[in-house]
């Protein structure tokens, strides 16, 4: 058996060709330790300038206790600059004046923090790309598979399998036929053993479906 590549457990997950780490790729459950944040097994966050804070530096405005989550999945490959805006940075705009006026008074800021709103949490799928200084703002959900483009803003959900890019981010196009996302729906190699996902992977990189339901 040919000896395993992938170790979630690593916090530098790449090795250059002269054996060391590269120190700009980690493993973002190796990194990160927030209480509202969670992030699955083999999600890479790839940096030109490796932050000491990373939860801070991916979502800047999600403090320890918020109402808010964000959720990032499997197998995710986040580039440099991304940007989680969650609701925590709304400004209440029932108001003449959108400052916030109370967030400088402490016997107020609780109310102003409920008067918000849009308190939905950030989800973010499997297996998903998002590419340089993507921004993706409150409550929004990213499906499985999904490709985010470079600098693009995504302000709606975005479906299983499908790129979106510019500002505000829109469909570019489906990645496959529907027939062959619902299969892959099914499937969802990315809950798999990791020896299963490590003998398949050229199915997966191949997008060989027929070999990927046999495996199943």
């Amino acid at each position: 058996m040919s000896p395993r590549f992938l170790d979630a457990n690593l916090r530098h997950p790449i090795t250059l060709p002269d054996g060391t780490a590269h120190a700009g790729t980690v493993h973002l459950s190796q990194v990160i330790d927030h209480p509202n944040i969670s992030v699955g097994d083999y999600s890479y966050y790839s940096s030109f300038d490796a932050p000491q804070d990373y939860a801070a530096q991916l979502a800047p405005y999600l403090y320890p206790g918020a109402p808010e989550r964000l959720t990032i999945g499997r197998f995710c490959q986040i580039a440099h600059g991304v940007r989680f805006i969650t609701s925590s940075a709304n400004h209440a705009m029932t108001g003449f004046s959108t400052y916030p006026f109370a967030v400088f008074n402490p016997e107020s800021i609780g109310a102003y923090a409920a008067e918000i709103g849009n308190r939905r949490d950030t989800r973010i799928g499997n297996d998903v790309w998002l590419g340089f200084e993507a921004v993706i703002m409150p409550g929004v959900t990213i499906g499985d598979g999904v490709i985010v483009a470079a600098r693009a803003v995504v302000t709606g959900d975005v479906p299983n399998y499908s790129v979106v890019g510019g500002n505000p981010a829109r469909l570019v196009r489906d990645r496959f036929p529907e027939s062959v996302r619902e299969r892959l729906a099914r499937i969802r190699w990315w809950d798999w053993e990791l020896d299963k996902i490590e003998r398949n992977v050229g199915a997966i990189t191949g997008a060989d479906i027929e070999a990927l339901e046999t495996a199943v």
